[in-house]
């Protein structure tokens, strides 16, 4: 019995709530900082007023990811204080585009009553960004007037952030091409929600573009709800364990969802745990197995962009 209390006592010892704050060099908080621990999918995000909750072990990292700042690999100190250097973006060459708005294309159109499937977080951020190839008809066309994407909420005004991204060297998302903090409102219910870039001045550069979704574990996200689980009984029937239904009413979810339409190939990243992760490295059996038409198919992003010229 002693023996058992002193291992529970080292177990819990190893792991704590850590409180905290994320600023910008000159003690400004900094809202919405997606936090993830390092190697590990646990993760949390910055409150509007720059303060969070996480509980770790001691000797790991956070990683911390915000738009304009560069990410930041730590450990907590007893301030508990984090802050963010602003990223210095080096410009080689400035090249003017303008803007003629003449002629419009879309593309990525989709169906939302076709949509049965989407994706959401848990109870950890996440980063979730296609990837928009350049063709010829895009690159007679590179402004982006407006994305328009499904969502699915239970809850009123959740809010995700819209992110933007440059292509790496090595074809994964790199540095964010837009310094604007764009974040969505989104209502409850299925619905499209469309968002307005003209005045954003977004071109698709020659190399593409990701175009990403970040979720927030906020609290204004947060949404609770129950679950019913088989578990076994003490009693047993022939020989087998007896089932019963069990409710829970301890389910948590970060709203909201954005629906995907089923795909042969996958043109997705995925940032989690600090670090992005090909999506097309999974098995599409991985994927909505069983599901009538996504079934062993990528769940692609639903996105319809209008581009003109």
């Amino acid at each position: 019995m002693n023996k058992f209390s002193f291992l529970l006592f080292i177990s819990l010892s190893l792991f704590a709530q850590t409180k905290g704050i994320v600023v910008d060099e000159s003690g400004k908080p900094i809202p919405y900082v997606n936090i993830w621990v390092e190697d590990e999918n646990i993760g949390t995000t910055s409150e509007e007023n720059g303060e969070f909750s996480i509980t770790i072990s001691e000797n790991k990292f956070l990683i911390f990811s915000a738009i304009g700042f560069e990410t930041l690999k730590a450990k907590l100190n007893e301030s508990g204080k984090v802050v963010l250097k602003p990223i210095v973006y080096q410009i080689d060459e400035v090249v003017i585009q303008k803007r003629i708005g003449k002629d419009k294309i879309e593309i990525g159109n989709y169906n939302k009553s076709n949509i049965s499937m989407y994706y959401g977080t848990g109870i950890k951020p996440t980063i979730l960004a296609k990837f928009i190839a350049p063709t010829e008809d895009i690159n007679k066309h590179p402004f982006v007037d407006d994305i328009t994407f499904l969502t699915l909420s239970s809850i009123n005004n959740a809010k995700i952030k819209v992110r933007f991204y440059e292509v790496a060297k090595d074809g994964t998302p790199g540095l964010d091409y837009s310094e604007d903090i764009i974040i969505v409102t989104v209502k409850k219910g299925k619905r499209n929600t469309t968002l307005d870039l003209k005045d954003k001045n977004i071109i698709i550069p020659k190399s593409g573009l990701f175009i990403a979704f970040e979720w927030m574990i906020i609290e204004e996200n947060k949404y609770t709800y129950e679950y019913t689980l088989n578990e076994e009984n003490d009693k047993s029937i022939g020989g087998l364990p007896e089932l019963k239904k069990k409710v829970y009413k301890d389910g948590i979810k970060y709203e909201p969802s954005i629906g995907t339409i089923p795909s042969e190939s996958s043109t997705s990243w995925q940032y989690i745990a600090g670090k992005w992760v090909s999506r097309k490295l999974h098995k599409k059996s991985d994927y909505h197995k069983g599901i009538d038409k996504y079934d062993n198919k990528f769940g692609e992003l639903a996105i319809k962009i209008t581009l003109t010229n």
